[in-house]
């Protein structure tokens, strides 16, 4: 059995989009993938899937902005499955506005499940890496770090998870530790169909106008962001920490 098939991921926000079909790429490279969503149910058709496929999975139920619930999670992660050496950073909100009409718990719910929630779970995590010297941990963020109007909460999030990444790298660098951020263009997920409503379009239309935009001219899949996190997570990528990997189909000014 090769070191890979051996590692325990974890891939937080994993019930359904990005999440998932990370989930399912790790399990299929040969590691044991736990599924972490805020509703354990929700995780089983992710851990099914990997499952019939001769997988490894485990569903877990956690807020990732609750430091006892990460705790826990990664506690029972290391007890049921191994030792988590793989850490994806996915699990997401959007709580859309302009900033005039964007409320207090807009600002933080988005700040707490994005940025609180990677801290919380890198640091838990960080342990069984360190004790390991092996570790690989990729952040979600996304090209609307960049700037997007009416999401100014979810842009900060997201630039500061860039920030976030560079410094882990730092950090962790000398224990055999990587990490990396990976930032989605736009993706067909309920995220963006929420964005569709949001903005009064109906969501086949919303693709069509957005892929009009896109070198490549068609919109992103679950799958192209697992790709890339997959090679971050990957054993060859040990030489390769603290960057962004922006996959948006073409460059972004």
């Amino acid at each position: 059995m090769s070191t890979t098939e051996q590692r325990v991921a974890i891939v937080t926000g994993a019930a359904r989009g990005i999440g998932a079909a990370t989930a399912v790429r790790l399990a299929a490279e040969g590691r044991a993938v736990a599924v972490l969503d805020l509703d354990e149910a929700a995780c089983k058709d992710t851990v099914e899937k990997i499952t019939a496929a001769g997988g490894k999975a485990l569903a877990v139920g956690c807020d990732v902005s609750d430091a006892e619930q990460v705790e826990a999670a990664v506690a029972r992660v290391a007890a049921e499955l191994g030792a988590p050496t793989v850490l994806v950073n996915n699990a997401g909100v959007l709580r859309d506005n302009l900033l005039f009409k964007m409320s207090d718990s807009d600002w933080d719910t988005v700040m707490n499940v994005h940025l609180r929630g990677a801290f919380l779970m890198s640091r838990a995590c960080q342990k069984h890496m360190v004790d390991a010297k092996f570790g690989r941990i990729v952040n979600l963020s996304s090209s609307s770090a960049l700037g997007n109007r009416g999401q100014v909460n979810y842009s900060a999030a997201k630039a500061g998870l860039q920030g976030f990444t560079k410094t882990l790298a730092i950090e962790l660098g000398k224990f055999g530790v990587t990490a990396n951020a990976v930032a989605p263009g736009f993706i067909v997920t309920d995220m963006t169909a929420a964005t569709a409503e949001r903005v009064g379009m109906g969501f086949e239309d919303f693709q069509a106008a957005a892929a009009t935009q896109i070198p490549v001219q068609r919109v992103g899949r679950p799958e192209d962001i697992a790709n890339a996190i997959a090679f971050f997570a990957g054993e060859a990528a040990g030489f390769v920490s603290g960057q962004v990997m922006y996959v948006a189909g073409g460059p972004l000014n």
